[in-house]
């Protein structure tokens, strides 16, 4: 007759606490069934299920622990667990399980409380809630600091899509970002990320800046704004958009080219992919003649935009096929996924507009960023309120990881 209990020891954290503990349950020979440990501000959370073979050595295995624990300054409790209550919680592990990222410039408990009722409320359980952002300086700046809780939720939602509205509509009415997606082998093992440039990697439409420098700014950000939105086609719009720049001269280029701003954490995310070991892209319907200045600020591997075609120094106005479109970008993620021998599901696509929404659909994590109402409830995965590097945490990475 066997005992299965449940041992949870609580305290100061001090070196050498579990191998005293470990150390006592060797001596009585115990199975190790479960194990966990956190520490949450030098305070430990320490739990051990173990099967005690012999149900004669209990007594004088509690009173082991108890002593040890009290030359260790911890607080120990005990909880038996019939066979039942295992065999139930072994046949708990099959079930599917989900992550939901909480992103935010700070946490707050509303935000957590809220959270967690959506899931609760979907039938879904809490196993394990980490925080993957450093530890925050109280004095960090607002606009600049950031905030991450995972939370690892076991179960099936009879409604996914109700779900995934519920956190939508939260995240909007708290300004977060709530990240929803399975838990799988390829969360942490995607090797390919590409990227739209325009107001996805740089904080500007390229072709907005170059309408301004023509004088007609405001004729040609109004139909990029409805393009965007999903109103015009994409590829009609671009190409009356380009016949209007007929005439602007080459040497404005370099002028746009230089103000140009990248994206809060474009380079952090840049840096940790190309540590991780991921082939990057650009994926543009702007132009390659700024594709390549970003190519080289953030050693990124391909670029693929369109053509600014210049004649005697001055822009054509006349689009070069092919046009770097939404189903062109669909069609080269996919030849780039084939060519580096990768799954799309082991690729990673982000972007801010409607002509984005065909690669956002085809990768393994797409994700809408800062982006246009319609593309944010498109998207599997939107982040409006961090940086780009908020990418990392969709893919499980800490903050300490990059240190």
């Amino acid at each position: 007759m066997r005992e299965i209990v449940l041992i949870n020891i609580t305290g100061e954290d001090r070196p050498g606490l579990t191998a005293a503990i470990t150390g006592v349950l060797a001596k009585c020979g115990v199975n190790i069934l479960d194990i966990g440990q956190a520490v949450i501000h030098e305070t430990l959370s320490f739990g051990i299920l173990v099967e005690i073979p012999a149900p004669g050595n209990a007594s004088a295995l509690f009173k082991d622990l108890l002593f040890a624990a009290h030359q260790l300054n911890q607080q120990v409790r005990f909880t038996p667990v019939s066979e039942v209550e295992y065999l139930q919680w072994v046949g708990g592990q099959g079930r599917p399980r989900y992550i939901v990222t909480l992103m935010a410039r700070q946490v707050t408990a509303g935000q957590l409380e809220r959270v967690s009722s959506s899931i609760a409320r979907h039938g879904l359980e809490i196993e394990r809630i980490d925080r993957l952002s450093g530890r925050p300086p109280l004095d960090a700046p607002p606009a600049r600091s950031k905030a991450c809780i995972e939370f690892s939720v076991r179960g099936e939602p009879a409604d996914p899509e109700a779900l995934r509205e519920e956190l939508l509509l939260t995240a909007q009415e708290l300004n977060v970002d709530i990240g929803f997606q399975r838990d799988s082998l390829y969360r942490r093992n995607r090797r390919l990320a590409v990227f739209d440039m325009d107001s996805t990697l740089i904080e500007a439409e390229v072709i907005d800046e170059l309408a301004k420098a023509a004088g007609i700014g405001d004729k040609v950000a109004a139909i990029t704004e409805r393009a965007m939105r999903g109103e015009l086609d994409f590829r009609a719009s671009f190409k009356e958009r380009l016949a209007l720049l007929k005439g602007l001269p080459e040497t404005v280029l370099a002028d746009i080219g230089a103000s140009l701003r990248l994206t809060e954490g474009a380079e952090v995310l840049f840096a940790e992919l190309k540590r991780l070991g991921y082939k990057t892209a650009i994926l543009s319907g702007g132009f390659t003649y700024f594709a390549r200045q970003i190519q080289q600020k953030l050693g990124i591997d391909y670029v693929f935009a369109n053509e600014l075609q210049i004649v005697d120094g001055l822009v054509t106005g006349v689009a070069v096929e092919p046009i770097v479109d939404g189903q062109r970008k669909a069609d080269l993620l996919r030849q780039l996924a084939q060519q580096e021998g990768l799954s799309l599901e082991q690729t990673i696509a982000v972007g801010d507009g409607a002509n984005d929404l065909p690669m956002l659909g085809l990768a393994g994590l797409g994700v809408a960023f800062r982006a246009k109402p319609l593309v944010r409830r498109s998207a599997r995965q939107a982040i409006t309120n961090l940086g780009l590097d908020g990418i990392l945490y969709l893919i499980g990475h800490r903050d300490r990881d990059s240190q």
